[in-house]
């Protein structure tokens, strides 16, 4: 069992929490998250970079000296690529970014992810982050927590219940904040330590017991 630690938003410690097996206790498989990790870079950018060529310089066309008797080259327009000012010739062209992931894909490497996240001691659950309603009181926390953990990056994980304490942390320096249902794999890898919202698990523990609940049989009438 893996557990972590339980603050307070005043950042006292109040106990243990033992993490949902099937998302924190699982193997990862490296080779599949290093993957969809690629991927989330590489449509990071959007690969729209761009040089002139000398048909797109805004520079006159006309010939700079005659052809011939000259002593020197034969050029036509100042818009060769040999000129100051232009065109550049086999520079970077915009780029369409067609790397994709599946939705399978994409929640497998979110477990795997949150599994090493676990195992490296790197999450912990905060109690009540719905109430926050300053940044005074957002950034006392991480204060907090920093000295604890000692660790340099945070990223919040919110349930849909403290929505709104999301305007509150995201002024933090060093701090993130994301929903727990749009939270991605490549959010979770880079993110430092996770604070997680302690209404995200009350949520899955209600989720699992409506799964497990037999559904009623339905009477036919004759």
């Amino acid at each position: 069992m893996i557990k972590a630690q339980i603050f307070t938003t005043k950042g006292t410690k109040t106990g243990e929490l033992t993490l949902p097996r099937g998302i924190f206790e699982v193997k990862p498989n490296l080779n599949l998250l290093a993957q969809v990790i690629h991927v989330y870079e590489e449509r990071s950018h959007t690969g729209l970079r761009k040089t002139q060529t000398r048909s797109e310089v805004n520079r006159t066309t006309k010939k700079i000296y005659k052809q011939k008797g000259t002593g020197g080259a034969r050029h036509g327009s100042r818009r060769a690529n040999l000129f100051v000012g232009g065109g550049v010739a086999l520079g970077p062209r915009p780029e369409r970014r067609i790397l994709t992931l599946s939705t399978a894909l994409k929640n497998r490497a979110k477990v795997y992810a949150f599994s090493l996240k676990a195992t490296q001691k790197e999450i912990v659950v905060v109690r009540g982050i719905s109430k926050i309603v300053k940044t005074k009181e957002a950034a006392e926390l991480l204060s907090k927590l920093n000295k604890d953990s000692g660790a340099k990056r945070f990223t919040f994980v919110l349930s849909e219940k403290a929505r709104e304490a999301f305007k509150f942390l995201r002024n933090l320096k060093n701090a993130n904040a994301v929903s727990y249902k749009d939270i991605t794999a490549f959010n979770i890898w880079t993110g430092g330590v996770l604070v997680l919202d302690q209404e995200i698990f009350e949520v899955e523990k209600t989720a699992e017991k409506v799964v497990k609940k037999p559904a009623k049989a339905v009477k036919k009438s004759k």
